[in-house]
């Protein structure tokens, strides 16, 4: 499933909603109807979506679940969850299940990290990451914050992203925590930056001051990873072009 900013009545941006498309091979697509609709908290921006195999939100077993930033009068954290794998979603009732006083506040990212078995929410929060825990994807609690004085801060941070990858030719794992920046790339435009580290569950520690690119390209931009893709390879995209 690929979920996306989706403007249903122009081609510009405005009006956001969730589009939809499906695939089996990740490269081949299938255009569907829209997934996620703007309500009274304001458009659906940015965010991911996970499969709940333990139904820890308690709607049901192996319901997908997305976490979306509301956009309106402020920006705040949504969720929404599927019973028909991924084609249509209702709102939870609760919503937000984060907000926040910082006005750019949106991107959620979810994952579950098995070590702490706790569900990890990572939230763009102006120049920084924030890290929320929580182990029925209803209720968060704020754990930490990632970006002063890391890497580059030349534009807005926003989609978050965060994977644990082996180092190659060791038996050592780092996690990787993507940082997407608009202006501020090295070819003058939006671009992913990204950190290598260590994570405990509750906050991420850089090992390196330098700046990494993941791609040198002037539009290089939104890169996220999937959630369950086979073989549980972390496979990322990115939107091409401003």
């Amino acid at each position: 499933h690929l979920y996306y900013q989706y403007n249903p009545y122009a081609s510009v941006w405005d009006n956001t909603h969730w589009g939809h498309a499906t695939s089996t091979d990740l490269v081949h697509w299938t255009h569907q109807p829209i997934a996620i609709y703007p309500d009274a908290l304001g458009a659906a921006f940015s965010g991911s979506a996970v499969v709940d195999s333990r139904n820890d939100a308690g709607f049901g077993k192996n319901s997908m679940i997305a976490f979306y930033a509301s956009a309106g009068d402020r920006q705040t954290i949504s969720m929404a969850y599927s019973d028909d794998n991924g084609m249509t979603f209702k709102k939870y009732s609760g919503n937000p299940v984060v907000a926040s006083n910082v006005p750019d506040f949106r991107d959620p990212k979810v994952f579950y990290h098995q070590a702490s078995s706790k569900w990890i929410m990572i939230v763009a929060a102006g120049q920084e990451m924030q890290f929320y825990t929580s182990s029925n994807l209803k209720d968060w609690t704020y754990e930490s914050s990632f970006g002063k004085s890391e890497g580059c801060h030349d534009g807005v941070w926003e989609c978050p992203d965060m994977m644990e990858l082996p180092v190659e030719g060791t038996n050592v794992k780092k996690w990787v925590l993507i940082c997407n920046i608009n202006p501020g790339g090295p070819a003058g435009g939006s671009a992913t930056q990204y950190f290598v580290g260590s994570f405990d569950g509750k906050r991420f520690v850089n090992d390196s001051p330098a700046t990494k690119w993941m791609d040198y390209g002037k539009d290089h931009y939104a890169t996220v990873a999937w959630n369950d893709a086979p073989q549980g390879r972390p496979i990322v995209l990115a939107w091409m072009s401003n």
